[in-house]
């Protein structure tokens, strides 16, 4: 199913049945409150029966309803405002323990990372990684973050990595004018998906580089462009992007990275901390002194 919902339901529309456009009528109207409705309480609302509303999800081609209900959700997270984020989440979590659901959602979303990523492109991410002669990373808005982190890392461990900010257009390009099919570009975005990171993959990719996108959804913007593509679940909490199964899914990409490199991380770190033992970077548990 590749096709947008709305897209689709715009398509189809004239050809419905009353009660399918009833149906269809609310969801383009009121997505943000579909998408978290039963069959059951959907038929409801709109005056149909619970099997027309699934009915309907078989006549877009789903198996079922909880799958329309999937592409709802997910569709959704890339269209509704700050304010509507905010009016969704305290619909969910009306009474509910919020520290108990946030966590355990976190939790569901770094398990069913797991169950999603590929394999085989996250090994190949890694081969790039290690074979690129400059890396760029770029990752706008709350995924700056995260690039940032990233960024911070493999800055120890190879010694052209760049972090492109996220700053006006032009400088955007003024930062990757230079790359090429020598280098490597790592694209991070999620749900609001940045169009700074699309252009800069898209350049990358027009000249040459190779790209590994970290994204959601194999539909993302950014995923066209990939030659490596890994896969994390996000999920808005509020107006809040949920980024601790991005976070973990890098972890785990800096940690297969430096076993790659063993020698070179090893050799690296031995010279930081007499760096830092030098210039007394850091300080010990229980020592005072400022």
């Amino acid at each position: 199913m590749n096709k947008d919902l709305f897209s689709l339901i715009g398509e189809k529309l004239p050809s419905f049945s009353k009660g399918h456009k009833l149906i269809a009528n609310y969801i383009l109207a009121h997505y943000d409150k579909a998408a978290f409705m039963t069959a059951q309480k959907l038929g409801k609302t709109v005056g149909v029966s619970e099997s027309t509303v699934v009915r309907f999800a078989s006549m877009l081609g789903y198996d079922g309803y909880p799958a329309l209900q999937k592409a709802l959700q997910e569709m959704m997270r890339s269209r509704l405002t700050a304010v509507q984020r905010i009016e969704v989440t305290s619909d969910q979590m009306n009474g509910e323990d919020v520290l108990e659901r946030v966590l355990n959602q976190d939790i569901d979303r770094i398990r069913r990372t797991l169950e999603e990523t590929s394999k085989e492109d996250f090994k190949s991410a890694v081969d790039r990684i290690t074979a690129a002669n400059t890396i760029y990373i770029v990752g706008t808005r709350s995924s700056a973050s995260i690039a940032a982190f990233l960024g911070y890392y493999l800055s120890l461990i190879f010694p052209r990595v760049k972090l492109v900010p996220s700053t006006t257009t032009s400088e955007l390009f003024e930062r990757i004018m230079h790359i090429d099919e020598r280098d490597l570009m790592i694209g991070i975005s999620f749900p609001r998906y940045s169009k700074q990171t699309v252009k800069a993959l898209d350049f990358a990719k027009h000249n040459g580089a190779k790209v590994v996108a970290i994204t959601d959804s194999a539909s993302s913007p950014i995923a066209k462009y990939a030659d490596s593509l890994l896969l994390a679940r996000s999920d808005m909490a509020s107006f809040v992007d949920s980024l601790v199964a991005p976070l973990s899914l890098i972890n785990a990409l800096i940690v297969a990275v430096s076993i790659k490199n063993r020698d070179k991380v090893s050799e690296t770190f031995e010279r930081l901390e007499q760096v830092w033992d030098e210039y007394d970077v850091y300080t010990k548990s229980g020592d005072d002194s400022q």
